[in-house]
């Protein structure tokens, strides 16, 4: 008598699924471009626990939109597209023309200004509402500072409130 086996195949690395996020990311990105008739370049990389898309090397304020708006539509239905692939929700992050890089810049000199002014007072300072990705740089930021912070507040009135250690 003879025995059935079967085995499953092992589930990828952390880091060959968050590739493949990218890869298909890249490819609904490209798609979209080229509906759009847009020109730019898509380069991918894997931050932490995370896949980064970023569309480069061309205008592309359209898809950045006022406060960054457009981009932050874009992200859903590019997390959508990999989560319509592979089954399991994404936590990718996408950048437009290095908007959330300069961004994440800006929200860590404030984190840092802010982290000083609650050292020097011992005083909590909130800060005004934020999306989550600049709620998430803020918080990293405040730890790396030293202090600790909370998120505040509900959608899309949610805020952080930086604290003494």
């Amino acid at each position: 008598m003879t025995e059935d086996v079967t085995t499953e195949a092992p589930r990828p690395s952390k880091t060959a699924r968050l590739e493949n996020e990218g890869e298909i990311a890249a490819d609904y990105l490209e798609e979209l471009l080229d509906i759009a008739d847009l020109d730019g370049d898509i380069d991918m990389d894997v931050e932490g626990d995370r896949a980064a898309v970023s569309i480069v090397g061309a205008d592309l304020k359209q898809l950045v939109g006022r406060d960054g708006e457009v981009l932050e539509a874009l992200q859903e239905l590019t997390r959508l597209a990999v989560y319509r692939e592979t089954g399991e929700r994404s936590r990718l992050m996408l950048d437009v023309g290095g908007f959330r890089a300069a961004q994440r810049e800006r929200l860590t000199e404030l984190a840092a200004q802010t982290v000083a002014r609650v050292k020097e007072t011992g005083a909590p300072v909130s800060l005004d509402p934020m999306s989550p990705f600049e709620r998430k740089v803020v918080h990293d930021a405040v730890a790396a500072g030293g202090c600790r912070s909370e998120s505040e507040g509900a959608e899309p009135r949610r805020f952080v409130v930086v604290l003494p250690d």
